[in-house]
């Protein structure tokens, strides 16, 4: 599926999807997890993503849990298998950011139709959801499973503007990785980028339609642009 054309003059979106791992979660717990067998959250988290990238780079697809458990096995070989399975689990307790409900119910009741666009799978995401009360501003629940890509490739992005039934440009997509909002904008959808994870926003990638320092002020943001 190609990409878009990106947006030039962004408006007010009618369906905003978040982006789920470290933008609405922490990943505290899996930290936690990792450090008896001594490896960085950080560390951890890029391999997991550039192997990932790659997978996608070259046209082919693993989902969240088999990409985990490979980046687990490279930096971690010497742990037992009981150590990989408690960092696999503890991807389904993570808590959410102090941010995330306040910016999910502002917009939701400003009528704008809010979901959820994850690289992990879609059971998952929705129990962090529930168990953190935040399923009730959040309308569906879109994982990159459905098209075999992970984000930031184009195809996930524009799936989930059909999947809501509307043109990409009136689509926002909410992260705080500035390679998803860079994925976002070449796929042709407003984006809002919210600095609390990566400090300054790199240069190489398309900025930002709107930021703010938490998701709130993002929220706040897609709502003030024209209408």
């Amino acid at each position: 599926m190609a990409a878009g054309t990106p947006v030039r003059e962004p408006h007010r979106p009618v369906v905003v999807a978040f982006d789920v791992v470290e933008t609405l979660f922490s990943l505290a717990p899996v930290a936690a997890a990792l450090e008896p067998i001594g490896v960085d959250l950080e560390l951890f988290f890029t391999r997991l993503l550039r192997d990932a990238f790659a997978l996608a780079a070259s046209g082919d697809f693993r989902p969240f849990g088999d990409v985990a458990r490979s980046a687990l096995g490279t930096l971690a070989a010497d742990a037992t298998r009981p150590d990989h399975d408690r960092v696999i689990e503890a991807f389904g307790r993570l808590p959410a950011h102090p941010d995330a409900a306040p910016a999910l119910r502002r917009l939701s009741e400003a009528g704008v139709t809010v979901v959820a666009l994850t690289n992990g799978s879609a059971d998952n995401t929705r129990r962090l959801l529930a168990d953190a009360r935040l399923d009730d501003h959040l309308q569906r629940v879109i994982s990159v499973d459905e098209v075999g890509i992970w984000k930031p490739a184009p195809a996930p992005y524009l799936h989930a503007a059909a999947v809501v039934g509307h043109r990409p440009q009136d689509v926002a997509l909410v992260a705080v990785h500035a390679w998803d909002i860079h994925g976002a904008h070449r796929a042709g959808l407003t984006t809002g980028w919210c600095a609390r994870l990566e400090g300054p926003y790199p240069a190489m990638f398309d900025p930002a339609s709107v930021t703010g320092a938490d998701l709130v002020a993002v929220a706040d943001a897609l709502l003030d642009l024209p209408v």
